[in-house]
């Protein structure tokens, strides 16, 4: 009996046992798995991807063009018999999420003449520029002139947190990452212009100027040949811009920087106030959930499509001439014109103006 009862004891201790191991595991399955959840609720800059940028859906925004009211602004502005300079405000929605709308500022050149059929639009992309000295226009306005000058329409835009801007988000990730989004929703909107007349409006001042409105060159974009110029930091954000789209625009780049994300961001801290602690921090927490992979540009380069025009001076001091060396390789199989200039700076001086002519003949070379 005592044998009996001992047998019995011990089968319901082991029962108990694999009920209550069995009971802890799945609640730690079940813990992990809504960990797991609760993680990718909080992993808000994966919608920033490279490939999911590529799949979504982005929506044209609201574009208007205004007078330059500012004295200080108009300052900085050069009208010419052959263009007009006029700012403009872009509404759009940065974060994706269909409700938040913010505006960029930035400037439009309008050529003077009247008879073309036709007007192609170059949207010019700037590099770096300090927030607290920057004025629409800056890092874009003479190459601007010289294309205006010659029938083009150009938009550079200013960017969030830069001009007459709203504020950029507060993660210096995810205002980096919305500079595409301005882009491509500035492209949507272009593209979309003539079927959507709404997208594109002036102010009243504007307006009474209209005369005829026919000869307006907005009303006749040739939405066919968009271009895409890029200097510095905003060749990084042109070469993004292809790889996410698919799209041929055909494109020009001043000194792009082309390396690794986030390489190509470190690469600069030693220029930073605090000498890069700020950005170093950052970056370790943004790596704690993201992988920097999905953001490089580097890993994105057989997307690209679009015939391209790149110059690299070998005296810059910011974009080693040995980054475009390797885009050019790495880019073999498209059509690349490429152009060294020894003795150049990072802003292509002294031959600037043969620069800006090679690209203008690269416009009207692909000009449909």
């Amino acid at each position: 009996m005592k044998r009996k009862t001992y047998l019995i004891f011990i089968l319901v201790s082991l029962a108990l046992s694999f009920y209550i191991g069995w009971k802890l595991g799945n609640n730690n399955i079940l813990e992990s798995q809504i960990g797991k959840i609760d993680i990718v609720k909080q992993r808000p800059l994966d919608k920033y991807t490279i490939e999911n940028l590529s799949n979504a859906d982005i929506k044209p925004g609201k574009f208007e063009i205004n007078k330059f009211d500012s004295g200080e602004l108009k300052e900085k502005i050069n009208e010419d018999r052959d263009y007009t300079s006029y700012l403009f405000t872009f509404e759009f929605n940065p974060n994706l999420d269909g409700k938040t709308i913010k505006k960029t500022t930035g400037q439009i050149n309008l050529p003077s003449g009247s008879t073309a059929s036709k007007f192609s639009i170059i949207v010019m992309l700037r590099g770096y520029i300090n927030q607290e000295t920057f004025q629409t226009g800056d890092g874009t306005r003479r190459a601007a002139e010289v294309f205006a000058k010659n029938g083009f329409i150009t938009i550079a835009p200013d960017f969030l947190g830069y001009g007459g801007s709203d504020e950029e988000e507060a993660d210096i990730f995810e205002t980096r990452f919305q500079t595409y989004v301005t882009i491509l929703s500035l492209l949507q909107t272009l593209e979309n212009s003539q079927s959507n007349p709404g997208l594109i409006t002036v102010s009243d001042q504007i307006t009474k100027q209209l005369q005829p409105e026919a000869d307006w060159p907005m009303a006749k974009i040739n939405q066919s040949s968009i271009f895409l110029w890029g200097h510095s930091n905003g060749g990084q954000i042109a070469l993004t811009i292809l790889e996410i789209t698919g799209e041929a625009y055909p494109t020009t780049l001043w000194a792009p920087v082309s390396k690794q994300f986030p390489y190509s961001v470190l690469y600069y801290t030693d220029q930073s106030e605090d000498r890069g602690k700020l950005i170093r921090h950052e970056l370790s927490e943004f790596e704690k959930d993201y992988n920097p992979d999905l953001y490089s540009l580097d890993l994105y380069l057989d997307r690209i499509k679009a015939p391209i025009q790149i110059h690299q001076g070998l005296n810059d001091d910011a974009v080693p001439y040995s980054w475009s060396d390797r885009l050019v390789k790495e880019l073999l199989n498209l059509n690349i014109d490429y152009y060294k200039y020894p003795g150049a700076d990072h802003n292509m001086n002294p031959v600037w103006n043969t620069v800006v002519s090679r690209d203008l003949e690269f416009f009207k070379k692909y000009t449909k």
